[in-house]
């Protein structure tokens, strides 16, 4: 019964969404990234953005006026990875600020004689564990550019492998995913990208990944679904665990990917 009842209140939001034809269609093109979907996923995806509008507060700081067409660039952006997931893998939390530009929060941290330490550091996005996602706007604006850097598919991929704590680039797996392959793909790859970073050697995928495991996984989701073919030629086993996590294969859509 409740399933029927959350259903009916889901189609009703939907129905009621004043989002019109033509802002739609606004969004859509100023995304290149969404090239390539069917008529169906389109639809998909703009429900899915319309019931995320509706559960999370975009919130600008520092003065910036968020406009409906800001809020669609960044909804539609973070419900692309969950396209076929859902958004029940972003329950837990309410909010994404919206910054005019970069920030620089102050941390304290300590050192190895417990000396604290207050450091600020500039920075174009965050996600926080059971809080909010943190973007930039001067980094969100065009981030849908077929470039291999997506901020805001970054901050979000971070929330999915929050799902279970503190992000280390291992989210929850579907039943019909062996751990054991995530885990070796993973980690042969991070070890060899860390190698490839250090050799300055580039290979079209932000070196900011080999900082950590998490950042790993955000990282190579951004270029999953902007530059799938650049993980499918250097880390193939990866990008088979990344089709199977996103339940999506971007190679097939967008321009200029297929071998």
């Amino acid at each position: 019964m409740f399933g029927v009842v959350r259903q009916w209140l889901t189609q009703r939001i939907i129905r009621r969404s004043r989002i019109t034809p033509d802002e739609w269609l606004t969004a859509f093109s100023a995304l290149p990234l969404l090239q390539g979907l069917t008529q169906s996923e389109q639809q998909q995806l703009k429900e899915l953005a319309i019931l995320f509008l509706h559960d999370k507060a975009i919130e600008g700081a520092h003065g910036l006026v968020v406009t409906r067409p800001m809020s669609l660039l960044i909804a539609l952006q973070a419900c692309l990875p969950v396209l076929h997931l859902g958004l029940d893998v972003y329950d837990g939390w309410y909010a994404v600020i919206l910054y005019p530009a970069g920030f620089t929060p102050k941390r304290t941290s300590v050192d190895e004689n417990g000396i604290e330490h207050e450091v600020q550091s500039g920075l174009s996005g965050e996600s926080w564990l059971r809080g909010p996602v943190i973007l930039s706007w001067d980094a969100t604006e065009h981030a849908g550019i077929i470039d291999g850097d997506n901020l805001v598919i970054h901050e979000f991929a971070h929330k999915l492998d929050m799902q279970n704590g503190d992000a280390n680039g291992f989210p929850p797996l579907h039943s019909d995913m062996n751990p054991r392959d995530w885990s070796e793909a993973f980690s042969h790859g991070f070890e060899d990208f860390q190698n490839k970073c250090e050799r300055h050697k580039h290979i079209g995928i932000n070196c900011y990944g080999a900082t950590s495991p998490a950042e790993f996984f955000a990282v190579l989701s951004e270029v999953f679904f902007e530059r799938p073919s650049i993980i499918l030629q250097y880390y193939p086993e990866i990008y088979q665990q990344l089709t199977e996590y996103y339940r999506q294969q971007p190679m097939t859509r967008l321009p200029g990917q297929a071998h």
